[in-house]
């Protein structure tokens, strides 16, 4: 697996794979509970967007980290391609964020994510790197269908 950064999110691959992202994240949650990025917002120069690849150069999937200041990382936009689960993707894609927010000098990095069933998956990967629930953050607030967590660097 490769994981690059992209800075344009002009692959026609990684603009399907976002927008049935958003699709996805639009048809399980409340208009007001949708936090996904689209592309205009995750080129911006805050964020940071890598994909992973396979050998033959299909995607495999997508993440983000918003840097909010010089201490605090959010992770955003974590995407496995569905021919792609179950092989490790997401998790790759997690360590290589959190190396590139060490290396930025972040000390925390948190997330948004669901807090219904469709997002137990995500949120035991989360705590099987060491995130750990907490509250709201940055322009987050407390409402019943958003999980938070963390972790410090």
């Amino acid at each position: 697996m490769d994981i690059a950064q992209d800075r344009r999110l002009d692959a026609a691959d990684v603009i399907a794979l976002l927008e049935s992202h958003l699709e996805d994240m639009r048809a399980i949650s409340p208009p007001e509970s949708v936090h996904a990025l689209n592309l205009d917002a995750l080129r911006a120069p805050d964020i940071r967007f890598w994909t992973a690849r396979d050998d033959a150069g299909q995607l495999m999937g997508c993440g983000a980290l918003k840097r909010h200041d010089s201490t605090l990382g959010e992770i955003k936009s974590m995407r496995t391609h569905p021919d792609h689960r179950r092989k490790g993707v997401a998790a790759a894609l997690l360590v290589h964020a959190l190396s590139a927010a060490r290396d930025d000098g972040l000390r925390t990095v948190k997330l948004e994510t669901g807090s219904t069933q469709h997002f137990e998956p995500a949120r035991a990967l989360y705590a099987a790197h060491g995130f750990e629930p907490c509250g709201p953050f940055a322009d987050y607030t407390d409402e019943p269908h958003s999980a938070y967590m963390g972790i410090n660097l």
